[in-house]
């Protein structure tokens, strides 16, 4: 039985009782319009720099503004806000543009901005220890801007995306509210910028993956083409995902986390022998978590003894963990328990975003880390690299305090689609897309180290959709030697760049 983290309300509705209420009555139960909000009052600010990237000097115009949202009665209900690079003198018509987003939900996209692919990125250690104070703000040789325009939008309710005049939050934060309104940023600036005959791409991170898939199939069942969809760090259906709502018999988590698993232990010298080759060593744990593995969890407390003693030896072999632990775990490594329980020893925790990462553990006896080092080293750094940039190299006069990321907003969001109860699925949102659209291609992008979002639970879910052969044909991985925001690991980056211009030719980008 699938399940979802949130309680599911039945309402009853009683058609017939509404036809004997006057129709006074009716007017004095509209519900009154939420709070009137003012349009911030600041003006877009255009500023023209030059980045030098693969030797070749870029010449490109950066616009930091807004853009309206309207209702269907064209009244304003939000104000989206986006930093836009546009290489100058190109031709629009064949030049591609690229819409990016990190996820959440209630997440700005100061992480995809600050670090991977825009014309300036924040320095930190390729090697997962913690930047010091003010980390420089340098030139991206990585960026795109050689291959693409590249817009970085911020959701409603994060950043400087805001709601205006009577917009409620509930008509944005959930799964398709959320969706409908990145199409209609996405639709609004097109038009205003004369890019209807672009290529246009999407890229999401994380719950921006979600958003990424669900947006493509709305924007083409609106007659707006996509070329590519980039997903990074995918999570695309919240059942197989590690946020504790599975309940007996339901082990793909397990199945999906132990190859992540597996690649931490083997980063952090746990692994007995310790191969010397990732790739290698992850595809034979692969190997093991769908077929051995997820036949012994599929025989429950059926399985035998020395089965059980198999698997135990395996595990405790992929992972480096004590047998008596997971023979006490019922051969279940809970995820979150692992990231505290790899390093227990040197009273330290390894991080859920990037498992290469790890930290001094506030609570030795606890069963969960106490935080996550791989947020918390890093954060600071785009902070503080956002607000200088935005400010002081931008000049965007936005006084208000940019909301990197907001709580309410992950509180009040609706998960679920519609009537249905389950946790929210876009695979079906994706397939659509992919059917309908013969010539467009997705890159699903992967941190071998990432435990929020496992790359073999990815796969699983790609692997599902029903395409065909040729369909599949538009389907490509990369796997990078990082966590969930790849970019943080430089040498990743390179890779990625790499790839992603690859991606931009199977796309038909020349």
């Amino acid at each position: 039985m699938r399940r979802t983290r949130f309680a599911a309300l039945a309402l009853a509705v009683l058609a017939a009782a509404s036809l004997a209420v006057p129709a006074r009555a009716l007017a004095q139960a509209t519900p009154a319009p939420g709070p009137f909000r003012p349009v911030p009052g600041v003006k877009d600010a255009v500023t023209h720099h030059t980045v030098t990237i693969g030797g070749r000097a870029i010449r490109y115009t950066a616009r930091a503004g807004t853009i309206l949202l309207r209702d269907g009665e064209n009244e304003p209900v939000a104000s989206m806000f986006y930093v836009a690079y546009t290489a100058d003198g190109a031709d629009t018509r064949t030049r591609p543009v690229t819409f990016f987003w990190n996820g959440g939900p209630g997440s700005s996209t100061i992480w995809l901005h600050m670090g991977s692919f825009a014309p300036v990125r924040v320095e930190v250690p390729k090697n997962a220890t913690q930047p010091g104070p003010n980390p420089p703000l340098l030139d991206n040789p990585q960026s795109l801007l050689d291959v693409s325009d590249l817009v970085f939008v911020d959701a409603v309710g994060t950043g400087w995306s805001t709601l205006v005049a009577h917009g409620k939050g509930s008509d944005f934060y959930g799964v398709d509210e959320d969706a409908k309104a990145f199409e209609q940023f996405i639709q609004r600036y097109v038009t205003r910028n004369g890019r209807w005959q672009s290529p246009k791409f999407l890229f999401g991170e994380s719950y921006g993956t979600t958003r990424a898939a669900n947006v493509v199939n709305l924007l083409q069942g609106d007659g707006m083409a996509v070329n590519g969809v980039v997903l990074l760090s995918t999570a695309l259906d919240f059942n197989i995902l590690a946020i504790g709502q599975q309940g007996p018999g339901e082990d793909y988590v397990y199945e999906g986390y132990l190859p992540t698993e597996a690649a931490v232990a083997w980063y952090h010298h746990k692994v007995p022998g310790n191969p010397p080759d990732l790739a290698r060593f992850v595809a034979e744990v692969r190997a093991f978590a769908g077929g051995p593995y997820a036949q012994a969890l599929m025989r429950g407390d059926l399985l035998d003894d020395a089965t059980r003693a198999q698997i135990v030896a395996k595990l405790h072999a992929y992972t480096g963990l004590d047998e008596g632990y997971i023979q006490k775990a019922n051969l279940r490594i809970e995820p979150a328990r692992f990231e505290q329980e790899l390093l227990r020893g040197e009273g330290r925790n390894i991080g859920r975003f990037d498992g290469r990462y790890s930290g001094d553990e506030i609570d030795p006896n606890g069963t969960f880390p106490s935080y996550d080092p791989s947020d918390t080293m890093a954060s600071a750094a785009f902070v503080t690299a956002f607000n200088h940039y935005a400010h002081d190299v931008l000049h965007y006069n936005d006084e208000r305090p940019y909301d990197v990321l907001d709580f309410g907003v992950n509180g009040a969001w609706k998960l679920q689609r519609g009537q249905d109860s389950n946790a929210a699925s876009v695979v079906a949102d994706l397939k659509s897309a992919i059917v309908q659209n013969p010539s467009l291609h997705v890159l699903s992008a992967n941190g071998y180290f990432d435990l929020a979002t496992a790359f073999f639970a990815t796969e699983y879910e790609l692997n599902h959709m029903g395409l065909n052969a040729d369909q599949r044909k538009r389907l490509h991985y990369a796997y990078f030697p990082s966590g969930h925001e790849v970019y943080l690991n430089h040498d990743a980056l390179v890779q990625f760049k790499a790839d992603m211009v690859q991606f931009y030719h199977e796309a038909g980008v020349r």
